[in-house]
């Protein structure tokens, strides 16, 4: 059977039982509570009937009045008439449902209407002149006939009143009796079903779900599981599911077991080909300034060798010219000289000179990656500053405008940073576009926002250099960084190692380089540098 029929069955039949005591609960109040309208119903007629005689008597005196004074005034009092109706009208209206009763106050009200008949009488007799003297005997009794006979009726009507009213409160008080008791055994009775519901739940379903519970805390535990659940029910399919996960996460602890020896074998490799790597580009670098020093000594005397060349050649011309020699020989011999010799010396001094700048840009960029840093709080603000100064005469030159937003402090090497900055400030004065004029703009991005909760997480800030120069191609773009990398080279010289030198400096700050441009609209070169050393 399915949890959903269980809980239903638990439900539903403790839910009925409720309802049926409800039924009773709500029955015996009904009837308590109608029992309570009686008695104020019985409470009401007694109040009413007591206080419809005083009226009616004062009336009779007034009357009595009248005929000895002789005043007719007296009697002709409607609003008498009018309140004994009303008081009447409600008197029968509070008996409706008691047969005997309606009809003792349709009698008092005969009475009333005869006596008031009457009044008006004398009340016309008083009028008009005319003798009282056959009214003198209906008045001279205690009470007038049609009073003593409305008394009378009223007398009755009062006492089955107060013995109906006996009956009622009596049968109040039998039902509030019988309403508290039957409210006390729907109490019990409720408190008893729900606990044998409690009991059938505990019995049926809690012991199963204490087994689910405990399987559940071995499996996080990685304890063996208990035998599994019998039934049909969600709770035997959740055990199963609970023996199958287990089933499964002992089969990954084993794949697992294996991929972490093999993720150790490759961590060793790893290690091994780093290693091997940091050997390699130390060799090499050693490679670069050995290869440099030794290169240094024959270029210095290729370059000797051709100054003295050129002095030969010109001693030549001076000796060709003294020797007075045929003209053609002479023209020969001064073709020579001036022609092949002097433009292949020319060729190779530029060669040397060549040869020089790449040895000596070889070595910048070795000793990019190996210089010790100063590491400190940076002011990145003065680092551009004195790099503005430096290059104050060529942005005169170039009748170019820089501007300098605030920059945030960073972390790294003052003159590293400087020089970062250097590169490219100088790099957007060269290729700016010679048809409009220079802007140069440098600033920094609003930070992005960091987890503090990773423990090696830093804030970086990003900075800029923005110019309205040449541009960059898009399929150059990603060449720019490269070193001995030249653009737009009938603008400016150079060996096109100045962004290679700002890459790797901003690399080895914990950092990036990238470049955003147009071609004709300008460039846009962003750095990112940590804003705070890196927290272990």
């Amino acid at each position: 059977m399915k949890l959903f029929t269980k809980g239903l069955l638990l439900i539903a039949v403790p839910s009925a039982v409720e309802l049926a005591l409800l039924g009773v609960v709500f029955d015996t109040q009904a009837r308590t509570a109608q029992a309570a309208r009686w008695v104020d119903n019985s409470k009401q007629i007694l109040y009413q009937s007591s206080a419809i005689v005083d009226p009616l008597l004062r009336q009779t005196a007034r009357v009595r009045t009248a005929m000895v004074t002789g005043n007719a005034s007296l009697i002709d009092r409607h609003a008498v008439w009018v309140d004994l109706n009303d008081r009447l009208a409600k008197l029968e209206a509070l008996v409706a449902e008691t047969p005997p009763q309606a009809e003792r106050v349709r009698s008092m009200r005969r009475a009333i209407d005869a006596y008031r008949e009457q009044s008006v009488a004398i009340s016309q007799a008083l009028h008009e002149g005319r003798s009282l003297r056959p009214y003198i005997a209906l008045e001279t009794d205690a009470l007038p006939e049609r009073v003593a006979v409305f008394r009378d009726e009223l007398a009755q009507f009062g006492a089955a009143a107060s013995e109906l009213d006996v009956e009622r409160s009596t049968a109040l008080a039998e039902r509030r009796e019988l309403q508290q008791r039957t409210l006390i055994a729907a109490v019990f009775g409720s408190m008893l079903i729900w606990a044998m519901t409690a009991f059938v739940f505990a019995r049926g379903i809690g012991q199963r779900l204490e087994v689910l519970t405990d399987n559940a805390e071995r499996l996080g535990s990685g304890r063996p599981l208990a035998a599994p659940l019998s039934g049909s029910d969600e709770i035997a399919a959740l055990d199963m599911v609970l023996h199958q996960t287990d089933t499964r996460l002992r089969e990954a602890e084993a794949g697992q077991q294996a991929l972490k020896t093999e993720l150790e074998a490759r961590a060793r490799e790893l290690a091994e080909v780093n290693e091997e790597l940091r050997q390699e580009t130390q060799d090499n670098e050693m490679f670069i300034d050995s290869v440099s020093h030794d290169l240094r000594s024959p270029l210095v005397n290729l370059q000797g060798f051709s100054r003295e060349l050129h002095v030969s050649c010109d001693e030549l011309d001076g000796l060709v010219a003294q020797a007075r020699l045929p003209e053609n020989e002479q023209r020969r011999m001064t073709q020579i000289l001036d022609g092949d010799v002097r433009e292949s010396l020319r060729y190779l001094r530029t060669a040397v000179a060549r040869a020089a700048a790449i040895i000596d840009a070889l070595l910048r960029i070795s000793r990019a990656g190996r210089l010790d840093y100063q590491w400190q709080r940076v002011s990145v603000g003065r680092a551009v500053a004195r790099a503005v100064d430096a290059l104050q005469g060529t942005i005169d030159q170039r009748a170019a405008s820089v501007t300098v937003r605030e920059l945030p402090p960073a972390w790294g090497d003052p003159a590293a940073v400087e020089q970062i900055f250097s590169n490219l400030i100088g790099n957007a004065l060269t290729f700016l576009d010679p048809t409009r004029r220079g802007r140069i703009e440098i600033g920094a991005l609003a930070p992005e926002p960091v987890d503090e909760n990773e423990p090696r997480a830093v804030r970086m800030r990003t900075y800029y250099v923005r110019d309205n120069g040449l541009g960059i191609p898009a399929a150059y773009l990603s060449k720019v960084f490269r070193a001995f990398q030249r653009l737009h080279v009938d603008v400016a010289s150079g060996e096109g190692i100045g962004l290679a030198v700002v890459r790797r400096t901003v690399e080895r700050h914990g950092g990036r380089v990238w470049v955003e441009s147009a071609e004709g609209a300008g460039s846009t070169f962003f750095v990112v540098l940590p804003e705070r050393p890196v927290r272990l």
